[in-house]
């Protein structure tokens, strides 16, 4: 039998919008070998992503013999999981790749193919700020706005379209890249915040982490959006809530870093809402930008299992 250490390793693949996170992944989450890189510019047919996933995977495991047991790889937008098909990402312009069977095709090795922020709820649900909960959601508010729902103790993905909770009408009225309006994401998502701010000052902001400083110097009109995104999660959630019924809400992404201005007032304003629903408890995320990675490998561990 082969030694434990000489097995080759299993590898998770995270491709964001703006960078590539990778690394080896343990049966436990445990990441290893950590490596990030750009994201290359977008192409309709995804090659130069293929590339660049390839690129990243052969560079992790140049050490190993054979490379990885098994990949797992994970990207924003619509992605259908059983197909193995990326159907839409609009900030890394695809439409229905195959981007599963290209990727094992350059690799030779088991690949499976998830949405990033289910991933990174199967990881907060497996390893991080979910555990032991059987229904659960993990919301990362980022550059956008996405629910992972574990409902039963499974991942529920709807066909690749579940959990699109930036994109319900919170009664905003402001028009949406999403071509509707009202989306929750017009107000509440980390760059809206930034954006927002922005707009009713004059005074750019790096991004929400900037405004999160003005909160807590009691500037108003950074109090002004940061309410206001806090009162369209929480409507956001409070429908969420009545439909699935959550234990537990673990928020994440950027605008989840500041978790002294969000998790306790977003709890707050979300059990207000309720009347005789279970009030689900809101905590920050345990796994910070490593949900995504980390759920990559557990889906590859699954694999091959």
């Amino acid at each position: 039998m082969r030694p434990i250490e000489s097995a080759p390793p299993v590898v998770a693949v995270d491709v964001g919008g703006t960078s590539v996170k990778a690394g080896v992944v343990a049966a436990d989450g445990t990441v290893s070998r950590l490596t990030r890189v750009a994201t290359p510019p977008p192409g309709l047919d995804a090659q130069p992503v293929v590339d660049a996933v390839v690129a990243v995977v052969e560079k992790l495991t140049a050490a190993d013999s054979g490379g990885p047991a098994a990949l797992g790889l994970v990207v924003p937008g619509i992605v259908d999981e059983q197909a193995g098909l990326a159907v839409a990402a609009e900030n890394l312009g695809w439409r229905d790749v195959p981007l599963r069977d290209l990727v094992a095709r350059r690799l030779d090795c088991p690949v499976v193919l998830g949405h990033d922020v289910r991933a990174g709820g199967l990881a907060e649900h497996r390893v991080g700020a979910c555990r032991g909960a059987r229904d659960s959601v993990f919301l990362p508010v980022g550059t956008g706005i996405a629910a992972a729902l574990v409902l039963d103790g499974r991942l529920f993905a709807g066909a690749g379209y579940a959990g699109e909770i930036g994109h319900v009408d919170v009664g905003t009225g402001l028009p949406c890249a999403c071509g509707g309006r009202g989306c929750l994401e017009t107000v509440a998502s980390a760059a809206a915040v930034a954006r927002r701010y922005t707009a009713a000052t004059g005074r750019p902001v790096d991004g929400s982490r900037d405004v999160a400083a003005l909160v807590r110097a009691g500037e108003p009109a950074a109090v002004a959006v940061w309410d206001e995104a806090l009162d369209a999660l929480a409507r956001g959630l409070a429908m969420l809530t009545g439909i699935v019924a959550p234990e537990i809400i673990a928020v994440g992404g950027g605008f989840g870093e500041a978790a002294d201005l969000v998790v306790d007032p977003l709890g707050e304003r979300l059990a207000q809402r309720l009347t005789f629903h279970r009030v689900p408890r809101v905590v920050p995320a345990e796994l910070g930008d490593l949900a995504g990675c980390v759920g990559a490998g557990l889906l590859a561990w699954e694999l091959i299992s």
